[in-house]
């Protein structure tokens, strides 16, 4: 008995220190967004994606996160995934967004790398030259046959992070190691609890994204309780804790082969 209190205590530690470290973080940057509304924040590019006239005959793959608008930038993110053929001088970018009716998965509908809101988006993977060519087509089929295109719920899913976790499932070249503040990322139907993580690598095992464990190639271990997940990444050697994703090295996974 008591090794499971320690544990649950453990637990309530790291999720409580957690929402310290990201309350302050959201402190730090209020003053600059204070006075912004959503219709007036910052959407213009963050100058972090290669651009693609200058780069137009390689293929290139990128995927961002970027806190999302509002008290829920505080503890949760807004994914996206951009990409381009070679030969191509303009990405295409997908997302799912929650507002508007009718299909929830929207394609160019903001700039490749632009702000999200206001907040300054995050590179979390990035493939370049032939293998983000060969991975293109299969990235288009998973966009093509996700689950709940006209669906939207911010807890526990399926959002936005469900909709890029599903991505990465089905196109494991893309190492995708998506943050444990992804609320939604773990998302999966009752009569499909078992299979593998977002990262392509592994398994997981989850009820709702609302509880279950995940044993990833990118991700190592996490445990999901109610959506919050605590877990420990060995590549590299990083933290994952709920509201602020992480503390540790950095998880951006490169693979640039211009080949």
């Amino acid at each position: 008995m008591m090794p499971i209190k320690a544990l649950c205590l453990s637990f309530f530690c790291l999720v409580l220190l957690s929402l310290i470290a990201s309350l302050a973080q959201a402190m730090h940057h209020r003053e600059s967004r204070a006075q912004e509304g959503w219709w007036s924040a910052r959407r213009d590019s963050a100058g972090m994606a290669p651009d693609a006239r200058i780069n137009a005959q390689l293929a290139i793959v990128q995927v961002y996160a970027a806190p999302t608008w509002g008290w829920k930038g505080v503890v949760a993110v807004h994914p996206w995934i951009i990409f381009k053929r070679a030969g191509e001088r303009e990405y295409s970018r997908y997302e799912v967004i929650s507002w508007g009716a009718g299909d929830k998965v929207r394609r160019n509908s903001n700039l490749a790398d632009g702000y999200w809101y206001g907040a300054q988006p995050r590179l979390l993977v990035e493939h370049r030259g032939a293998e983000a060519a060969a991975m293109i087509p299969q990235i288009e089929a998973a966009i093509r046959t996700y689950p709940w295109p006209q669906t939207y719920h911010a807890w526990p899913g399926p959002n936005s992070n469900t909709f890029i976790a599903h991505i990465g499932r089905n196109v494991p070249a893309l190492k995708l190691d998506m943050p444990a503040n992804a609320v939604g990322k773990d998302f999966r139907s009752l009569r499909d609890p078992v299979g593998l993580p977002p990262s392509g690598g592994g398994v997981q095992l989850s009820l709702l994204g609302v509880a279950g464990v995940t044993l990833g190639a990118e991700e190592g271990f996490e445990l999901n309780v109610l959506g919050l997940n605590v877990g420990l990444d060995l590549t590299p050697l990083r933290l994952r804790l709920p509201f602020i994703g992480g503390i540790g090295r950095d998880n951006l996974q490169k693979n640039v082969d211009e080949g």
